[in-house]
């Protein structure tokens, strides 16, 4: 059985615990990060060793109504994308060597 995402109150559990300061603070400050994130989004936010959150452009394209199966273009928009930091990947999924045979 896989092991349930952590919740909110679980971040907030650790960042109070592990950081020695009260719950509420460990939320203010977990409040703060997410509400700058999304003010900054539109200039690019990085979170160091974490990632960076950026606004992209997705042009117009052909699609398909998946109930009726009628052609539809789907109109130009602005999409937010996060891109994981090679730290975080690295820390996740260690890379491993490939080593090459020799014949």
């Amino acid at each position: 059985m896989a092991a349930k995402p952590m919740t909110k109150g679980d971040i907030v559990d650790h960042l109070s615990n592990k950081l020695g300061s009260t719950k509420k603070l460990a939320n203010q400050f977990l409040d703060e990060l997410v509400g700058l994130s999304h003010r900054e989004a539109k200039r690019d936010f990085t979170i160091p060793g974490l990632g960076k959150l950026t606004v992209a452009s997705r042009k117009k394209r052909m699609g398909r109504n998946p109930a009726t199966g009628e052609s539809m273009v789907i109109p130009a928009k602005k999409v937010l994308k996060f891109k994981i930091s090679k730290q975080a990947k690295d820390a996740v999924f260690p890379s491993q060597k490939v080593t090459k045979k020799i014949k």
